[in-house]
């Protein structure tokens, strides 16, 4: 029976990889070591090299590459929560950034880790898949509220086109997602508004129905997966509210529609607070989830977890 840990689990998504990661955690940990290993036997040579060799050494334009990025941080962060907790753990609570709610799941019970590995690898593939058909891009915005960049977005495609707010991470820092020439478009019109723009360096326009193709293959890979009760709760980024514990299609559905449906992380994180999470923890890689979480509350304290030894809250 799997013990419930209090805590909070944060799991990060796409943007979170770097060269190096999970090394730590694969060398202080045998619990972790083993996640690195399953992985890589259910990979196998399918990324051209074993992902544990991807997360360790590189080189970074691969290792960002969407197809590899998304299977090499759900694998590092699992790896994390089994190095923090063992394998027969669960938090008491879960939520992941876009790519992370699978992590969330997964420590769940939704799917098991081999299961949860495949849909993030096939999710990888499609995304990149879109991405590569269509030209797209994100933008960066600092400074403008979700109604301020909605209206933007709409004077943007007046005419035709697609941009849309795509990730909602924070107060004052939302994520544009579309056409290449509405992103360059949109940048200048936040250099007049006085908010500030940066283009990011990613494969194409995601949480945007560029990815509409990748959505529906989801659809059918999702369909074929057994998906299990929670046995933790799980918040969703597409409604910023709980999963039912027992209701796989909503599960399944859910998951599709975050492809093309905007990330509400911060209306999902103020609503956890409201309802009174707390314990906040951040897995592996990175730190960009406590950033926003103190962004979003001042009053949180989040633990990360980046590397072994990183156990010092906020």
């Amino acid at each position: 029976m799997s013990t419930t840990i209090d805590v909070t689990a944060l799991c990060p998504g796409q943007g979170a990889q770097a060269v190096g990661m999970g090394r730590g955690w694969h060398d202080a940990s045998k619990e972790s070591k083993a996640i690195f290993d399953r992985a890589d036997e259910v990979l196998g040579d399918s990324l051209g090299e074993s992902l544990s060799a991807l997360c360790f050494d590189g080189p970074a334009d691969v290792l960002n590459q969407t197809n590899i990025s998304q299977p090499a941080i759900y694998t590092c962060s699992v790896a994390c929560w089994h190095g923090l907790y063992g394998q027969d753990a669960s938090p008491a609570v879960a939520a992941g950034l876009s790519l992370g709610e699978y992590t969330a799941l997964h420590l769940a019970g939704a799917f098991c880790f081999e299961d949860g590995l495949r849909l993030v690898a096939r999710r990888g593939e499609l995304m990149q898949e879109s991405a590569e058909a269509s030209c797209g891009g994100m933008l960066a915005v600092m400074g403008a509220s979700e109604e301020e960049a909605s209206s933007l977005c709409a004077e943007i495609t007046s005419g035709g086109g697609i941009l849309v707010p795509a990730n909602l991470n924070a107060p004052g820092q939302i994520v544009l997602s579309g056409d290449a020439n509405a992103c360059d478009l949109a940048a200048e019109a936040c250099g007049d508004r006085g908010w500030r723009a940066t283009s990011l360096n990613v494969a194409g326009a995601f949480h945007s129905a560029h990815m509409e193709p990748a959505a529906a293959a989801m659809r059918e890979v999702l369909a074929c997966v057994e998906i299990e009760p929670l046995q933790s709760e799980v918040w969703t980024n597409v409604r910023a509210t709980r999963y039912p514990s027992d209701a796989a299609d909503v599960i399944r559905e859910t998951l599709a529609a975050q492809v093309t449906s905007p990330v509400r992380w911060s209306d999902q994180i103020a609503a956890m607070v409201e309802a009174g999470c707390g314990g906040w923890i951040e897995l592996a890689p990175g730190k960009v989830l406590k950033s926003l979480v103190r962004r979003i509350d001042r009053t949180a304290k989040v633990k990360n977890h980046d590397q072994p030894d990183q156990t010092v809250s906020a």
